[in-house]
């Protein structure tokens, strides 16, 4: 092997390896992700949180339903203005909670859901609530990706939030 191949092999074998830790929003599911896992979610679900943010600003346009799906103690703290509290994602009674609570709604209406309790690629919350939505029809869910944390990624930025509930 000649010392330019070699050099071109290594640095393809590093690009590949390193993408999903560089670029997590680019990185796709592979066959060892769980199945409903946040990587699980298709990149074409994902909204970035500038785009939901000004999707909650804007005036007249119908506002998205934003669901938290994490924990009800981070909810409580910090939220963007409007979003509810679905309960935990991972957790049978907080898929129970969110399957009350989108119920009676069209399955056509815009959904929004996050967690923010801790980085994108250990969130043990956001996929199975993803999943549940699609699995009960609902068409146009979106799933707010936050690299960090709901603070770093929402609350540091200065987007507007409420506290309670």
């Amino acid at each position: 092997m000649n010392r330019l191949t070699l050099g071109s092999g290594m640095i393809a074998m590093l690009v590949t390896l390193a993408s999903p830790i560089v670029f997590p929003q680019f990185a796709q599911p592979n066959v060892t992700s769980p199945p409903e896992s946040a990587f699980s979610i298709p990149l074409a679900q994902l909204i970035q949180p500038e785009a939901l943010n000004r999707m909650l600003q804007a005036g007249g346009a119908e506002k998205p339903l934003v669901l938290q799906v994490g924990s009800h103690i981070l909810f409580a703290e910090a939220h963007p203005p409007g979003a509810e509290y679905a309960g935990p994602g991972s957790q049978p009674a907080g898929i129970q909670l969110l399957q009350n609570r989108v119920n009676a709604l069209s399955r056509k209406k815009l959904i929004v859901l996050y967690c923010g309790c801790c980085p994108w690629n250990r969130c043990p919350n956001v996929g199975p609530a993803f999943a549940k939505l699609r699995e009960m029809g609902f068409n146009s869910v979106k799933v707010l990706y936050l690299a960090d944390n709901f603070g770093t990624n929402w609350v540091e930025k200065g987007y507007a939030v409420e506290k309670g509930r």
